[in-house]
């Protein structure tokens, strides 16, 4: 079972302190006996211990910075909100195919942002642009934001400002199942939360440092539970041997587990692996000893939206991908609603 994180040294920014939230969080961290460094920007952090590039990424993966999120234009987000909402960038799990290992390159640490309510204030101006449309958020582009919130709560306080909100909806995905302090927030259905979920064989070999597959189902089951919308993002979707037995265990385990009451109003992101020639670079250097499949001349390219290519699987193997997990769905959650497949 993995613990929830604790990290092994801490920065703050000065500015950090100006605000409630940072105050506390060091004076927490102090309790705990933790490190705490100083460092001028939450961007800037330097001289982390490590003799090496491969010992100074793992030091920097347990290590969180306590910050002040300078920027507050949300970027536009993923197929499945209209925003981004940033309370926290980077991710203790150690997940071999995961694409921020490209996006933060030189920063792998932890950043979690104290000034909460400028972030809510820069939501609020967002939905009034958009009104008297819904506006959706979603909080976990740039970070699994629920692996750090038993510490900072600043996820929950999410939960419940938007629970308050008419305007704006709130959705997070999360590889952990540390979540019991987000059961009884106030959510008023206005939150989707959503598990990544995979095959056994997946979590097992490239998701070290994340929740086991029992533990987020059992969380699953907690949140459905606990009356929030669920959903579910299957990604990355891997093509190994025995792959489609591996999908149709984890469905029925969830079938199983979940509450009835949570299957009416449920959905499924569905993504394939892919990666691009810089991400392969990094990824065989931070995990020399992975077995993930990197071979350019097994996948089909792609050209992506931002004119990087990358490279998916074959026409063919994507509609069987698309049948097999499209079938599972059908057949275990009838009512459950597929929102895209990339």
């Amino acid at each position: 079972m993995v613990k929830p994180f604790v990290p092994q040294l801490v920065y703050v920014e000065p500015r950090a302190l100006d605000y409630p939230l940072g105050r506390e969080l060091i004076s927490k961290f102090e309790t705990m006996g933790i490190e705490i460094r100083e460092t001028t920007s939450h961007n800037q952090i330097r001289n982390l211990p490590g003799d090496n590039d491969f010992q100074k990424y793992r030091i920097a993966k347990s290590t969180l910075v306590v910050g002040v999120r300078k920027t507050l234009k949300f970027d536009t987000s993923k197929p499945s909100a209209e925003f981004a909402i940033p309370f926290a960038t980077g991710c203790m799990g150690h997940c071999h195919y995961c694409y921020l290992q490209t996006t933060m390159g030189s920063k792998p640490y932890i950043r979690t942002y104290v000034n909460i309510d400028d972030i809510f204030e820069a939501a609020d101006q967002y939905m009034k642009e958009r009104a008297p449309e819904i506006t959706r958020f979603e909080a976990s582009c740039t970070s699994d934001i629920a692996g750090i919130d038993h510490l900072t709560h600043t996820l929950k306080k999410a939960i419940e400002y938007f629970g308050k909100s008419d305007l704006g909806q709130l959705r997070f995905v999360t590889k952990f199942a540390h979540i019991d302090h987000l059961l009884d927030a106030k959510h008023n259905g206005r939150t989707r939360f959503r598990f990544s979920m995979n095959d056994d064989y997946i979590i097992k070999n490239f998701e070290p440092g994340t929740s086991r597959q029992a533990e987020r189902i059992e969380a699953a089951r907690k949140v459905g539970e606990a009356g929030y919308p669920l959903g579910f993002i299957i990604a990355p979707i891997y093509l190994h041997d025995g792959w489609k037995e591996g999908y149709k265990d984890m469905f029925e385990k969830l079938e199983s587990a979940l509450p009835h009451s949570s299957t009416r109003d449920l959905t499924f992101e569905l993504i394939q692996h892919r990666f691009t020639k810089p991400a392969k670079n990094v990824i065989e250097k931070n995990y020399p000893m992975t077995k993930l499949e990197l071979d350019e001349t097994k996948r089909k390219w792609k050209w992506g939206r931002y004119g990087i290519g990358k490279y998916v699987y074959t026409d063919r193997e994507q509609e069987d991908i698309k049948d097999t997990l499209g079938r599972y769905i059908q057949t275990y959650f009838p009512n459950a609603k597929m929102e895209y497949f990339t």
